[in-house]
């Protein structure tokens, strides 16, 4: 898989931020994050780390399968 750095090397934005925080309490996987939101998948964990978001998958699926 390539690695998406649309945004790669661009500060990050408050709504980047905030996407990075829902997209990580619906456990979606760290390389699905950093394609939507263009960045590779060591600025996601570093990002993640930085601002105290847990990437540790919790004990549901990362696709709501639900119906």
């Amino acid at each position: 898989m390539s690695k998406s750095t649309r945004n790669s090397g661009t500060h990050w934005s408050d709504k980047d931020t905030k996407q990075l925080e829902k997209l990580a309490e619906q456990n979606t996987p760290t390389r699905v994050i950093g394609l939507k939101l263009g960045r590779t998948e060591s600025a996601i964990y570093s990002k993640a780390s930085n601002e105290g978001i847990s990437l540790s998958p919790t004990n549901q699926s990362p696709y709501n399968r639900r119906k």
